[in-house]
């Protein structure tokens, strides 16, 4: 029960600093995570390629409700008409079909269709036929390259305003990251790209946006005037903030994840529903994607970028000096047997610090260490000075 009770109050544990995880200390290992996933993602992309949807390439579908043949039947009986290419044959719900075909020319439309019939045995009537030219295409996939560009101008802007440039230039990487990762997936897995994939996409976007946003947020408000204390460095106060909105950030994103999750697996996989599995791959990947960006990527990256200036790199000098002067007292401490929590101000853990600091100074002979013993003599209390 004890360890339930652990689990259940980890979120409280975390805003609170009992319980911490070093992700921003271990930034190198979730790098090379990421480059690793990168990696795959751009090879799938350059290798394999994109499977575009008739939306963007053009093309001709034929779609018939209800039919006892196999995709097999389908392939070989559009095998004439498809001038080399492959026909793309998929399930449509129980027992539909819908064949994909690289050729558009509205006049052999209805030529295609009743070889389809005849070989099918189905009535032509079965059968509805769609046909798309690729210009269509071109124009949806510049409109959507025109409103991914406007919203990474928007995101910069807003974040350099609300925050400072380094969040923006952050924020901005693990957008590039979760965008690249999310077509790269869709390239080595070969799904269809229509313009359900394009909507899923931009709706990622603006989920990992603010995940990282509230991420952002809290790490602003645990690093506002930090450079007026000595005990922690900006890294360690990033740190904490993500540790703050761990348990918000996995919440979210399992409650995003479950019925995406849904779509994908139930109406894509087992009802044969394809645009709802093309939509719900790109929101599946996007928001796991977002969610890894939002912890192992943005914060880490932004306390690279806070690390380099000089203010931040004078408050990390003077936090390790601040830690290895306790450790020294700590040390005078244990040696004098007095406790860690009345060590500071001890007569003892004084004289004991100043014998450590004997031990440190050259031997320049006795007269040199005897002056150095009564200039502590003046300034420690109750230090009498011999005339």
């Amino acid at each position: 029960m004890s360890r339930f009770g652990d689990i259940k109050n980890i979120g409280v544990r975390l805003h609170h600093g009992d319980v911490s995880f070093d992700f921003v200390g271990r930034k190198k290992i979730w790098y090379s995570i990421s480059a690793l996933i990168l990696v795959l993602a751009v090879g799938g992309l350059l290798g394999r390629g994109l499977h575009e949807g008739i939306e963007f390439k053009g093309g001709s579908v034929y779609t018939i409700q209800d039919t006892p043949a196999s995709q097999g039947d389908a392939r070989k009986a559009v095998e004439p008409f498809t001038d080399g290419t492959e026909a793309i044959v998929q399930k449509v719900g129980g027992s539909g079909l819908r064949i994909q075909l690289a050729e558009s020319d509205a006049d052999k439309t209805k030529q295609i269709a009743a070889a389809i019939a005849k070989d099918l045995k189905v009535a032509p009537d079965k059968i509805n036929t769609q046909v798309v030219g690729p210009s269509w295409g071109k124009e949806i996939s510049k409109k959507a390259l025109q409103g991914l560009v406007i919203f990474m101008i928007l995101v910069v802007i807003y974040l350099t305003f609300a925050f400072e440039w380094r969040m923006a230039v952050a924020a901005l990487v693990a957008l590039i990251h979760d965008i690249v990762i999310t077509i790269g997936v869709y390239a080595l897995v070969g799904f269809e790209v229509t313009p359900g994939t394009v909507i899923g996409l931009l709706t990622i976007l603006g989920y990992s946006l603010y995940d990282t946003v509230v991420v952002f947020d809290t790490v602003k408000e645990n690093t506002k005037n930090i450079t007026k204390q000595t005990k922690r460095t900006y890294s360690e106060a990033a740190n904490a903030g993500l540790n703050q909105t761990l348990v918000r950030s996995i919440n979210t994103t399992v409650v995003a994840l479950l019925p995406v999750a849904s779509l994908l697996f139930v109406g894509g996989g087992l009802l044969g529903a394809g645009m709802l599995k093309d939509i719900a791959l790109s929101l599946f990947v996007g928001l796991a994607a977002g969610a890894f960006s939002s912890i192992f990527i943005a914060t880490p990256i932004l306390a690279d970028l806070k690390e380099r200036s000089p203010e931040m790199r004078l408050l990390a000098k003077k936090v390790a000096q601040r830690r290895a002067s306790e450790a020294k007292a700590a040390k005078a401490a244990e040696a004098a047997g007095i406790p860690a929590d009345q060590a500071e101000g001890h007569p003892d853990v004084d004289e004991q610090s100043e014998a450590d600091e004997d031990e440190t100074v050259p031997a320049q002979g006795g007269a040199a260490r005897a002056g150095a013993a009564r200039g502590r003599a003046r300034t420690r209390p109750g230090g009498k000075r011999k005339r």
